[in-house]
């Protein structure tokens, strides 16, 4: 039976009866009316009530919350309303959203993040983001990638299968050697100095999840903008972006942020649904990239000859198909209207206070090193130090078992990190900072 077909009896049951059940055919996720749900339960900048919509147990001051988030409960309730009715009925609830759904969740990160609904491609994570656009890269022999000492494992070895696939290779720089007295001026001359006349693509991360340095991406972007001036049209150098640990925090226009492609996963700080992500990209872009898992939704159809590749937007076609964690997926426009309702701009500011308390905290600590930059402009989210003479694991056990749940920096050099987010209060961050004085 062809899928087409199998709507149209699907149809037919879902007029006899679905449509009066818990599962019923309805239209796909509003976001206009889902943003207005979202400001119905809390008002913008209000921090208790948004850590009361968590179940995230209060036994510990969580310190590690970016890792992977808690649902809150507007994410919840959608995500059971999915599971609900694809457990009661999946073939019809499925068939009756899957073609539009798609489009509906990029227009609500759209709305979020900046540019265009088709611009988005959806993923299940950073780590997939990062894989479908380098490995989609259409590169030839002899041309080059340059990336940076401080990208995640994720990036490095993305990037050296691609390379290894087309006969391209990959540079590595160092845009700093003590994180924490990094300069905009510097960073970008490092970048730019890196450069050369077989550089293709360059990939950085936007927030390091090993020091805490925020890239000054803007001015990088500005920076290589430049130097494509002097190159033809096939020549142009694509800027990608990993911008997990930017995302969710900083009050940002995706689109004029100045990169090519911008890679996240939702899972983090933006509270989205575990296993959820997604890839912006420009038309300059797509237009270099190539699919690597078919899609599902409208390129379906233009498989089975019932549309054509133009009527597909770009995002969908990059968007990888099969069946995935559905009410996962589809509940994602929730954790974007959340944030919408706090306010971008007040999202922003709380994380940077909390950021700069703890910075203060310990710069002021005998025995404590400092790696993240003490300026808002150069840093975000993450907090990275040592404790002379303490391992950083040493130091998230031993934090662990005083009520304070951390992390330490998974790369070679670790440190230990805290990560104040939405979910802390200055109380917290506190009685944090008076555990580790104590080891000192």
């Amino acid at each position: 039976m062809l899928r087409r077909d199998f709507l149209s009896v699907g149809g037919l049951a879902m007029g006899a009866g679905l449509s009066a059940t818990s599962s019923g055919a309805k239209s796909s996720v509003n976001a206009s009316e889902s943003a207005k749900g979202a400001s119905s339960i809390i008002n913008p900048g209000d921090w208790k009530a948004l850590r009361d919509l968590f179940p995230l147990t209060r036994n510990y001051v969580q310190l590690s919350t970016f890792l992977l988030a808690s649902h809150p409960k507007p994410v919840s309730d959608a995500i059971e309303k999915h599971r609900r009715a694809l457990d009661e009925n999946p073939a019809d609830y499925w068939h009756h959203h899957f073609e539009t759904i798609d489009g509906d969740i990029s227009a609500a990160a759209a709305n979020y993040m900046g540019g265009a609904g088709s611009q988005i491609a959806l993923t299940d994570s950073t780590t997939m983001g990062l894989a479908l656009v380098y490995s989609g890269l259409k590169l030839q022999p002899g041309q080059e990638i340059l990336q940076t000492t401080h990208d995640h494992y994720s990036t490095d070895l993305s990037l050296a299968q691609r390379a290894k696939r087309t006969g391209a290779t990959v540079r590595q720089i160092s845009l700093y050697e003590n994180p924490a007295t990094v300069s905009k001026k510097s960073l970008v001359k490092n970048l730019i100095n890196g450069i050369n006349n077989k550089t293709a693509a360059i990939a950085v991360t936007w927030v390091h999840s090993s020091t805490g340095v925020k890239l000054p991406i803007r001015a990088m972007a500005n920076a290589i903008r430049d130097v494509n001036a002097g190159r033809n049209s096939e020549n142009q150098i694509l800027f990608c972006v990993d911008g997990v640990h930017g995302f969710g925090i900083e009050d940002q226009d995706i689109s004029q942020l100045g990169c090519d492609f911008f890679i996240a996963g939702t899972h983090k700080w933006i509270f989205g649904p575990r296993g959820t992500g997604l890839i912006w990209g420009n038309e300059k872009a797509w237009s270099r990239s190539e699919a690597v898992i078919p899609s599902f939704s409208r390129s379906y159809d233009v498989w089975l000859g019932e549309a054509t590749q133009a009527q597909v937007p770009i995002g969908e076609h990059m968007s990888p198909g099969g069946f995935h964690s559905f009410e996962h997926r589809w509940a994602l426009p929730e954790a974007f209207n959340l944030h919408m309702a706090l306010g971008k701009e007040n999202v922003q500011k709380r994380i940077h206070q909390l950021n700069t308390q703890t910075k203060e905290g310990l710069a002021k600590m005998a025995g404590v090193t400092l790696h993240t930059p003490m300026s808002n402009q150069l840093s975000s989210g993450l907090v990275c130090f040592d404790v002379e003479g303490v391992l950083p694991q040493t130091v998230v056990k031993q934090m662990h078992d005083k009520g304070v749940i951390m992390s330490n920096t998974p790369y070679r050099n670790s440190h230990a990190r805290f990560a104040p987010s939405l979910l802390n209060n200055e109380h917290e961050i506190e009685f944090a900072l008076s555990q580790i004085k104590a080891l000192t």
